[in-house]
């Protein structure tokens, strides 16, 4: 017996699962962490990033079902971020002020700062699809339990933003 168009076409199309849908979110909030790094603004450059996380959490938290809350979101991504070390922290923030300098500024502005936003903002979502996934929520989260996946997430987040980076550099129009 033959199958339709119709038939055919529904029996090889992919439904993402949640988890894929998840990672489409974690992507599209990556995209605007990187471009927010962007802001000239010593510090405005964090809360923006800041505000995507929350802005994302939101969008995961739909997708799982989970109740969200925004204060706590805020809490638990700060609580995230400061307990993986004083290290990264202080570089997001020295990165951030060293904007202010000539040419150094700029060079920064435009290398790494999107990284590290992109960056934190992968692994802010890994570790929130991983935690929503397994059936937990916002008040059942704990921190200092993932602390290490956040880390690993964060180096992985890293190349995930560099590729990113290197995608959008090859679009760029070349000066002739």
């Amino acid at each position: 017996m033959e199958q339709t168009h119709e038939e055919t076409a529904a029996a090889t199309s992919h439904v993402p699962t949640t988890d894929e849908l998840g990672n489409q979110v974690i992507r599209r909030n990556v995209y605007w962490s990187m471009g927010l790094g962007l802001i000239p603004i010593p510090l405005l450059d964090i809360v923006a990033v800041t505000g995507i996380q929350i802005k994302m959490l939101s969008e995961l938290a739909k997708l799982y079902n989970v109740p969200f809350s925004e204060h706590r979101a805020k809490s638990l991504i700060s609580a995230i971020i400061g307990g993986v070390g004083a290290q990264q922290v202080a570089w997001r923030v020295m990165g951030s002020f060293l904007k202010t300098i000539p040419v150094v500024g700029t060079i920064t502005t435009f290398t790494a700062m999107p990284i590290f936003g992109g960056a934190s903002t992968y692994a802010v979502g890994k570790v929130f699809i991983q935690h929503f996934a397994s059936g937990g929520t916002f008040l059942s989260f704990d921190p200092a339990a993932v602390r290490e996946y956040y880390r690993e997430m964060y180096e992985e987040g890293k190349k995930v933003a560099e590729s990113i980076q290197d995608e959008s550099a090859e679009e760029q129009p070349q000066a002739s």
